[in-house]
């Protein structure tokens, strides 16, 4: 069969995986009764729940007698170390823009890695039938970002079209018949070039790894396009380092190619094509696997380094190992190790005490969606708050920087910018009116001045305000940035917190916890109104006396506490506090729970 691979490049919820779902559709991927769950792309719970695509995919479809692999890449700069070698892969990329919000950061991050790898780019113009969509300012828009990213004349004559992903329809012009999605199909046959791999079909055998992952029947698979030659189940091949250092060898237990939404097995897998493989041990991504008789690596795209690091530690508060039932740290460990072995972007290392483990990785997003698979697998864990990494060059300090393009509201565009450029150390690089009463702002914020900005930016713009950050450069160290202004409230004492207390500690500040929670010494309850800390007692029942008047017992009626998700509990905190994480609850407590062990350790910083 004839082969095309292509990847679809968006930025989050520009409508990625719904085109997916529409063209797996049209091709007769499905059968005409079969289930198939909305977003059959997003595989596993978090990916449905918050709705953004984390783990890079393949599938394939029929169409017209040729086989199109198609990738469907995360939009996050978070899961970035997917994409980078995900494009190698594939011989162009779509790239799906929402016609109301224009190209956006993510979509810069995915399309700067495209055209850098000389791939020819056809533009989708999505959800075209939204009353705000200005689809020739959002194509105007896409030709400046090739140009301002360096695209050759040839990239820049990109074919475009205009299409609702939702209701399964993409035409050449905007009022075209509006039906289906064959002139799509069409355009990608003739856009994208076949394979160049076909012509080194009877070569000796070499595939590199791009992604990882592990099957609980199989074991370790790797999946790759395949560069030259043929490969079959049960022969032995070997795997290179990208140095060209033997490996391991292993013999090939399974090939698999994409079918539509599954994985099958084919009895050969020729150049050209996207397949999976299985049987080996040792070899991960990045890797070449070959015939015995090569001896050089294929050329591998190296992984951006990490920007942050958080620090996970065992649960040690007095409530630790009544939810989950993984709370040693060895356990924590495995574990840890098994996501640094399959995913690239995340860097683990042991602490001096053993007691807690370093993870770096892109942002806090790519930590949380961790963390949320761990608890969900019934681990107890102590999160840290997350430091930013730094690098030494000719004796200078460099820190990450972000850039950050922001849609407000024109009412809140002077406290934004002001957040921004003032405690942040931000500068501003760009900022214009985007239509319909909104500013658009674009400015380099250090990483670090970014932790916890988000929820402070949704207070600010009311809620309005879209944030994108993508990484931009090291620059030198940029001084001092404040962390959060407010102190928080403590308990002083264990046991169940009573609804009388927490009335009376409402003046003091927002709370956290509701009546009839348990509470620990050393545990954070709430934010005080003030900078500095505070211990309370939410146990303080009532004073009853023998005398009862009608009247003096009112009904106590609480303010309803604030529920942090993970996210924000971990960009909350500073730096001697935690996070204890259990399947059930996410609490914020000290690093130090007795009082007298806080004053100590702050006199020893002070």
């Amino acid at each position: 069969m004839d082969i095309r691979n292509i990847a679809i490049i968006a930025h989050v919820d520009h409508g990625k995986t719904t085109l997916v779902d529409q063209l797996l559709r049209q091709s007769g991927s499905f059968r005409e009764n079969q289930t198939v769950a909305e977003r059959a792309m997003d595989s596993n719970d978090i990916e449905r729940e918050r709705g953004i695509t984390i783990l890079a995919k393949a599938t394939s479809v029929e169409w017209d007698g040729h086989r199109v692999n198609i990738v469907d890449t995360p939009g996050h700069a978070d899961f970035g170390g997917e994409v980078e070698r995900i494009l190698s892969m594939v011989d162009g990329v779509l790239l799906l823009v929402d016609a109301a919000e224009g190209p956006m950061p993510q979509t810069k991050f995915v399309t700067s890695k495209a055209l850098a790898l000389g791939l020819r780019p056809i533009v989708v113009l999505n959800k075209v039938d939204k009353p705000d969509a200005e689809p020739e300012r959002a194509l105007n828009e896409v030709f400046d970002l090739f140009a301002n990213l360096g695209a050759t004349d040839a990239q820049l004559d990109f074919p475009h079209m205009y299409a609702s992903g939702r209701s399964g329809w993409a035409d050449h012009e905007l009022d075209g018949p509006r039906k289906d999605l064959h002139a799509l199909f069409d355009l990608i046959l003739d856009h994208v070039p076949a394979p160049r791999q076909l012509a080194h079909v009877d070569e000796p055998f070499r595939m590199l790894a791009t992604t990882l992952s592990a099957d609980p029947f199989i074991g370790r698979i790797l999946t790759g396009r395949i560069e030259s030659g043929r490969v079959r189940p049960g022969e032995t091949i070997k795997a290179l380092t990208r140095n060209g250092e033997e490996l391991e060898r292993f013999r090939v237990s399974k090939v698999l190619a994409f079918r539509g939404l599954s994985q099958t097995a084919i009895d050969v897998g020729e150049a050209g094509d996207i397949v999976t493989l299985a049987g080996m041990s040792k070899a991960t991504v990045a890797d070449t696997l070959c015939a015995t008789s090569v001896a050089e690596a294929l050329p591998a795209q190296p992984i951006d380094p990490p920007t942050i690091s958080v620090t996970f530690g065992i649960n040690d508060s007095p409530m630790a190992g009544r939810d989950g039932k993984k709370v040693q740290s060895r356990v924590i460990r495995e574990r840890l190790m098994k996501e640094a072995e399959l995913n690239v972007a995340i860097r683990v290392t042991d602490t001096p005490g053993g007691e807690a483990f370093e993870v770096a990785g892109r942002g806090e997003l790519q930590m949380g969606v961790l963390i949320e698979n761990m608890r969900r697998e019934g681990f107890e864990l102590s999160i840290s708050r997350p430091q930013v990494l730094t690098r030494e060059e000719d004796g200078q300090k460099l820190e990450p920087i972000e850039e950050v393009t922001v849609d407000v509201d024109d009412e809140y565009s002077g406290v934004v910018i002001e957040k921004l450029t003032g405690p942040r150390r931000g500068e501003v690089a760009e900022m214009r009116p985007a239509g319909a009463g909104k500013t658009r702002i674009i400015a380099h914020v250090p990483s670090r001045g970014l932790i916890g900005y988000h929820g402070e930016f949704l207070t600010d713009t009311r809620g309005t305000g879209v944030l994108n950050r993508v990484f931009h450069e090291w620059a030198p160290w940029k001084g001092p940035i404040p962390g959060r202004r407010a102190g928080v409230l403590i308990s002083m004492e264990n046991g169940t917190a009573v609804a009388y207390a927490l009335f009376n500690l409402e003046d003091r500040g927002r709370l956290f916890i509701g009546a009839q929670e348990p509470v620990y010494e050393g545990m954070i309850i709430g934010e005080h109104s003030r900078d500095n800390d505070l211990e309370v007692n939410p146990l303080k029942g009532k004073k009853l006396t023998n005398i009862r008047a009608s009247g003096t017992d009112e009904a106590v009626r609480l303010t309803t506490p604030i529920r942090m998700s993970l996210e924000a509990a971990i960009a909350y905190i500073d730096d001697d506090e935690l996070v204890e994480v259990t399947p059930s609850a996410i609490r914020l407590r000290k690093r130090f729970l007795d009082p007298h062990e806080r004053k100590r350790q702050s006199r020893a910083a002070g």
